[in-house]
């Protein structure tokens, strides 16, 4: 009985391992189908992904004021120089046109200092022949008739500038007529709303809807509207009184030029029977040297005038610069990717009213382990496949590799994974029509390696 006791226990410790082997024998097959059958990387080609990207470029407000016009919207083409943004300030064409009506003015005054040298002149030849006929001979008193003649024409000039400032008086009253006719127009405008006004808020009074103190409110409003029109046509009356006035004042000195004329003809017939008398020398000199004086004035407020013109003409240029920063243009071409401002927002200098890319400089950024930096290179061929038409991948460079290495992205949730370094990488795409590649999207790269 021990014997067979002890031969069943011998059966049981053959049988045990058998059992075990066939469940090994299974997974030891299924690992060595597993390893067969596993997706195998091809060793020419570095697979890695990433995002869609581009350049972008701020389009910002070279001035401070209100958005009075944004001409694109998110997704529109634009090209370089197109107007895509305007800014007003209704200060600034103000400012503008005082610094013209300067510029104007400077340039009458550069022209009065010019009449005045040329006045000084004549002045100065007269008293130098003054001065010779004072001397006391023949000829000098034949040179005192020329004098008179020149003095003559210096009367002229003088009476044909008077005539210029006349006729720069007129265009300035003229001017002013046209402001007062415009602010009589608006005025009106402006009456005819407050009539509309009281008309409306009689109406509602008589039904109860507004108050007396309202309606009191639009009929004072009325009046003042009104006021203001009687002064406007007050202001024209005005004007046009300026108006014939500095006619009157043109014909005045248009009447002294002729006259000035008639006295040279008649200096010019008496040369020949002038009779000079005796002149003091001394006072002649004395003349001579404050005339030579006057002149000398004459040129240094030319000069100071002249430097009135530019200072003015600075200004101006200077403001229509500004003025000029109003209209944006896009510095370059490509697409509207974002717009977060709206017309009517007061914007300061340097703010960013759009943002723009260009299609057509787009780049894959993705990452390479650092064990694999060593087998790309800038230039190297690679291809694009995006999750919308991964079939057809677009065909893409090497840009660049970052020089140093950093650490796997922070979308990388595993530890091990994170500590991991890692290289940046940049594909440049060759974009078709068809624009596939956008900023943004996902997609995946196979950098094709040296065979």
């Amino acid at each position: 009985m021990g014997e067979t006791t002890g031969g069943e226990t011998t059966g049981k410790k053959r049988n045990v391992p058998i059992r075990f082997l066939i469940p090994v024998a299974l997974l030891g097959l299924g690992v060595l189908t597993w390893w067969l059958l596993r997706p195998q990387q091809s060793l020419n080609v570095l697979k890695l992904s990433g995002r869609v990207e581009a350049d972008e470029t701020d389009i910002g407000a070279k001035t401070g004021g209100r958005i009075k016009r944004i001409a694109v919207h998110e997704g529109d083409a634009v090209k370089t120089g197109q107007l895509v943004a305007e800014i007003a300030d209704e200060e600034v064409p103000e400012q503008f046109r005082a610094a013209a009506a300067q510029v104007s003015a400077a340039r009458q005054e550069e022209q009065q200092a010019r009449l005045d040298i040329e006045v000084a002149q004549s002045r100065i030849q007269e008293a130098q022949a003054n001065l010779q006929q004072s001397r006391g001979d023949t000829q000098g008193r034949v040179n005192q008739a020329q004098s008179n003649v020149s003095a003559a024409r210096g009367k002229l000039a003088e009476s044909q500038a008077q005539v210029a400032q006349a006729q720069a008086q007129i265009v300035q009253a003229n001017a002013q007529t046209q402001q007062a006719k415009a602010q009589w127009r608006q005025a009106i405008a402006t009456l005819k709303r407050a009539q509309l006004s009281r008309n409306r808020f009689a109406s509602l009074l008589a039904k109860g809807a507004v108050t007396q103190d309202q309606f009191d409110q639009t009929q004072t409003n009325l009046d003042t509207a009104q006021a203001a029109v009687d002064n406007a046509q007050a202001a024209i009356r005005t004007a046009e009184a300026g108006v014939a006035t500095a006619e009157s004042t043109r014909v005045a000195r248009d009447a002294a030029v002729s006259a000035a004329q008639d006295q040279i003809a008649a200096n010019q017939g008496g040369l020949t029977q002038t009779q000079s008398t005796a002149l003091n020398p001394t006072i002649r000199t004395s003349q001579l040297d404050a005339l030579t004086q006057q002149k000398q004035q004459a040129y240094a407020k030319l000069a100071a005038v002249q430097a009135k013109v530019k200072n003015a003409l600075a200004t101006q240029t200077q403001i229509q610069k500004r003025l000029d920063s109003f209209q944006i243009k896009s510095p370059v071409d490509g697409i509207v990717q974002s717009r977060p401002l709206e017309p009517g927002a007061v914007v300061a200098t340097g703010k960013t009213l759009l943002t723009i890319i260009n299609p057509q400089s787009v780049y894959l950024r993705g990452f390479i382990p650092e064990g694999d930096i060593g087998k790309i290179y800038v230039g190297m061929g690679a291809k694009v496949f995006l999750d919308s038409n991964a079939k057809e991948p677009l065909s893409a460079k090497v840009m660049s590799v970052d020089p140093k290495a950093s650490f796997t992205p922070e979308n990388i949730y595993f530890k091990n994974d994170r500590v991991r370094q890692v290289f940046g990488v940049k594909l440049s795409i060759t974009q078709t029509n068809q624009l596939f590649a956008k900023p943004g999207m996902p997609a995946d790269a196979e950098i094709v390696l040296k065979k």
